[in-house]
């Protein structure tokens, strides 16, 4: 057995001088990865600190360096070593750190695609150990020697696939390469996506716009390249491509449009994200642009998802698409005997008070009609952050206006009617 002759060699390597190169080579391995992993840690730490940024992925990435410091190591070690003497505990050794740069880099990588801002999920945490599990799996059927056995197992094993005949080791070979392409496309788009996001020269939706067209260029290469390692001939794909456009002819058709309008937005650039719009029945600030749909966080906090087809065929009202200046009017009523000019001096200075209204554009009162019960008065003042929100500055305009009124003793009326009875009333005897 693979893991009897291992045992056995390692026993002879005891009574071998030169086991305690080998020993000093594993050591001093260990201790150089782990020194450098500590010192990039320190490293990260303390331009966060300075720079006060959150650096997700490096944090995580530093994690990796460490177990690949050692393998790399040891390798070598393996490589000087094995022409004077044995290297039986070196062989041991390298699985075993190779098995964990394997975990901690498939690690990095999810928590990359999926895991941006660093929430993880019980899902991802599942699959995590799962994958670990594996792994170590893997390592132990290696180290006995069983791996051979069952990896010739599954060479000669053979899958009817209509017409074609496939192994099993070749369909397993497959989804692996297909797995770890796209993976690496998915890392690639994340990494693009973050280093266009912190480019200040250029617009947030040219920014968008490149990151997600750099990301689909990115898996359509991983999938064709996975597919060629497969063996898989690229022309089956025109089937594939012909049956994908009778279904965007006849079924898909909103959804290509959407898409197609996502594009269309950020490219046209008539909505940025932090707009505060109002299209059909919906209005909110504009949180999130994807490319089948747009999310609307209004100022109660439900999110809209409004599809964009909507904003390109529709008209949409976008209060800060040039400007984010936003007039808004308070209406007040008056008694007919008050001083009409106090009252809209004191109108224009109570909208004056409230620190949101523009001092730039100073508030305007004016008379507006001549109502049934007094006088229809109106002050119009101007806000620069309608993202918010509008009903808390036009409360404090108003409550600004009751106290002014108040302190000068200018009556609000209140609609009053008399009721005038014309003969007797009934059953009343002349």
């Amino acid at each position: 057995m693979p893991l009897t002759n291992l045992l056995n060699d390692l026993v002879e390597d005891l009574h071998n001088p030169g086991l305690l190169w080998q020993l000093l080579a594993v050591a001093a391995s260990i201790l150089l990865g782990w020194g450098l992993s500590r010192w990039l840690r320190a490293r990260v730490e303390q331009q966060r600190a300075q720079t006060n940024v959150g650096r997700f992925g490096v944090e995580s990435f530093v994690r990796v360096v460490g177990p690949l410091a050692i393998v790399s190591l040891l390798a070598l070690s393996q490589a000087v070593l094995v022409r004077w003497q044995h290297v039986n505990l070196i062989k041991v050794a390298l699985p075993i750190f190779g098995s964990l740069a394997v975990i901690r880099f498939t690690f990095y990588l999810l928590r990359r695609v999926f895991a941006r801002q660093g929430q993880i999920g019980a899902t991802m945490l599942t699959f995590e150990k799962l994958f670990q599990l594996l792994v170590w799996l893997a390592f132990a059927l290696y180290i006995t020697g069983m791996w051979d056995d069952i990896f010739y197992f599954l060479d000669h094993t053979v899958v009817p696939l209509g017409k074609y005949k496939v192994t099993i080791a070749a369909i397993l070979q497959g989804i692996v390469s297909v797995a770890v392409t796209l993976m690496l496309a998915l890392w690639a788009g994340a990494a693009l996506e973050e280093r266009l996001m912190h480019v200040d020269g250029m617009h947030s939706n040219l920014r968008v716009v490149l990151a997600r067209m750099g990301r689909a260029v990115l898996i359509l290469v991983a999938v064709l390249a996975s597919l060629s390692m497969v063996g898989i001939d690229l022309t089956v794909l025109s089937v594939f491509g012909g049956a994908l456009g009778v279904g965007l002819g006849l079924g898909l058709q909103k959804i290509a449009s959407n898409y197609v309008s996502g594009f269309v937005i950020l490219l046209d650039r008539s909505l940025t994200i932090g707009d505060t719009i109002t299209v059909d029945k919906y209005s909110g600030q504009v949180t999130r642009i994807n490319t089948r749909y747009t999310v609307l966080q209004g100022l109660d906090g439900v999110e809209s998802i409004v599809p964009n087809e909507m904003l390109v065929s529709g008209a949409v009202q976008n209060s800060s698409l040039s400007n984010k200046n936003l007039a808004l009017t308070a209406k007040v009523s008056v008694a007919y005997d008050t001083d009409l000019d106090l009252a809209l001096r004191l109108l224009e200075e109570a909208a004056a008070s409230i620190p949101r209204v523009m001092k730039e554009k100073p508030p305007s009162a004016m008379l507006q009609t001549f109502g049934a019960d007094g006088l229809d008065l109106a002050v119009v003042f101007w806000i620069a952050d309608p993202e918010n929100g509008r009903g808390g500055v036009t409360s404090d305009v108003n409550r600004a206006i009751w106290k002014a009124l108040k302190e000068n003793k200018i009556s609000v009326p209140f609609p009053q009617r008399e009721m005038r009875i014309i003969g007797p009333l009934p059953g009343q005897s002349a």
